[in-house]
């Protein structure tokens, strides 16, 4: 995802429509609020990084659609688009301050600093991600074996990604023995995108139904679990994709590193705990059907939560771009950056 500005012409957001990988590689020019809203709803864009950076560079579209009051409206309807992840907020509050006092251009300056700042954090968490495993893990034979769910690759954020970053990095460090990916229902994120993003990097991956990930942490043949995060509160409980919460009480049980890798703007010092996060329920068509297929009968009822909390005192270790928080000796991501004791 990236800005396109001609000479004299509106700038637009550029991105990879996400709906239609892997059979197709398709761009998308994004130059209106409701083409930007309905791309974040219907998921052409996810995951907390990219969102972040899409709703600050939304906050330019519509600095370019609209007079200022209408702007600062519009600009709050992106905000709300999808609820979960903290980023999306975070984006465009950024980019919203500097337009009330700036103008256009600051918001643009505000949303480009905000993309190269993600690419940087995603670097460095690759860094400091693969030394962690390095060192929870160092007892046993590399190349290592790491299970992970949804998509936390580079195309969650700008480039690289988060936990598919880190695994990305341990990858071309030549300590990597495969990179197990659950197909993550109901939408198949794993299997159309992380698959897709494994096979462009030419690291070597396996697919796993989700309900096969409990059976494989515990037969001993994964050596960590990495995942995302869409927002992690004060206490270190976390929201990410459904799912992940059964996959830290398999991997605890199994006695396997369980470790969150999220960028430090995904922290929420305002959310005390995982029950204070609002939990998006994206309704019955995605769970009673896939791809236009009905695979339920008609009026059937479904719940279909996006994301579930996993509590703190499941989590081995969270990896930012600016420290490790581990939750299993006492560690909080509220506990002061200057005070914390693994910066």
């Amino acid at each position: 995802m990236d800005w396109s500005q001609g000479d004299d012409a509106p700038g637009v957001i550029r991105m990879i429509d996400q709906t239609r990988l892997p059979s197709e590689t398709v761009l998308l020019d994004i130059g209106t609020v409701d083409d930007l809203i309905g791309a974040i709803q219907r998921l052409s864009v996810r995951g907390a990084p990219a969102l972040g950076v899409a709703g600050a560079l939304g906050v330019v579209i519509a600095a370019q659609q609209f007079e200022t009051e209408k702007a600062i409206a519009a600009a709050a309807d992106i905000r709300s688009s999808r609820p979960t992840a903290v980023n999306l907020s975070v984006g465009v509050d950024r980019a919203l301050a500097a337009f009330r006092t700036g103008g256009l251009q600051a918001a643009l300056t505000a949303a480009l600093q905000l993309r190269d700042e993600d690419i940087a954090a995603c670097l460095a968490m690759a860094e400091r991600g693969a030394d962690l495993v390095r060192s929870l893990v160092g007892g046993r034979p590399r190349p290592m074996t790491m299970m992970t769910i949804c998509n936390t690759g580079g195309l969650a954020a700008v480039e690289h990604g988060t936990a598919l970053g880190v695994i990305e990095r341990l990858h071309l460090d030549g300590d990597l023995a495969s990179a197990i990916a659950c197909e993550t229902r109901p939408l198949l994120q794993g299997a159309r995108l992380t698959t897709w993003e494994l096979d462009r990097m030419g690291a070597p991956h396996e697919l796993i139904i989700d309900s096969a990930a409990a059976m494989i942490l515990a037969g001993g043949g994964v050596d960590a679990v990495l995942v995302g995060a869409d927002r992690i509160a004060a206490n270190g409980d976390t929201a990410n994709k459904i799912g992940t919460f059964s996959l830290a009480v398999a991997a605890r049980y199994a006695g396997v590193p369980f470790i969150v890798v999220a960028p430090e703007t995904t922290v929420d010092p305002a959310t005390a705990s995982g029950a204070d996060i609002e939990i998006e329920d994206r309704g019955p068509d995605e769970v009673g059907g896939f791809g236009g297929v009905r695979t339920a009968p008609p009026g059937t009822h479904a719940r279909n939560p996006a994301f579930d909390v996993t509590p703190a005192a499941l989590i081995t270790a969270i990896v930012t771009d600016r420290r490790t928080i581990r939750p299993e000796l006492g560690e909080r991501p509220e506990t002061p950056l200057d005070q914390d004791r693994s910066r």
